[in-house]
């Protein structure tokens, strides 16, 4: 779950409301994963994001567990995970380890950081992130640089 928000960086509600047929087709994994549009924020428009080659080698491994209809589906394999419950889950995880100040946005964050930093155009990073317009991308991506500390 977390690794799709973070090699394609969608949002956490995004990866918990995927299909399994969002991801998987008779072949094995897709090229390119489907966030459908009725789960995007603002509902604006279905994308199509590309799957690399660690989040292919991901899918392949987890596929077995992924569900019916829900690629991560709920308690008692009713519907899908709730976001609230997988913020939860990382939560729990991130105090066991001792880890500070990580949640599930942070895997978005860093997504669209990585793709600023390797050069991708703005253009195709908000066709990713369905951010709405660039001002919009850059803002937040301002925002993630700054809040950045070493």
């Amino acid at each position: 779950l977390f690794g799709i928000c973070l090699y394609t960086g969608c949002r956490i509600s995004e990866a918990c409301t995927m299909l399994t047929t969002d991801a998987y087709d008779a072949a094995g994994v897709r090229a390119k994963m489907t966030l459908r549009k009725a789960n995007t924020k603002g509902k604006q428009e279905t994308r199509q994001i590309p799957v690399n080659s660690v989040l292919k080698e991901y899918l392949e491994t987890y596929r077995a567990g992924a569900g019916k209809q829900y690629l991560f589906p709920g308690r008692h394999g009713r519907g899908h995970i709730n976001p609230k419950s997988a913020d939860e889950i990382l939560r729990e995880t991130c105090d066991r380890l001792g880890l500070v100040g990580v949640s599930t946005h942070s895997f978005r964050r860093t997504a669209l950081t990585r793709m600023s930093s390797a050069g991708v155009p703005l253009r195709v990073i908000q066709e990713i992130s369905g951010h709405r317009s660039l001002q919009a991308l850059q803002r937040y991506l301002e925002g993630a640089i700054a809040s950045l500390s070493f």
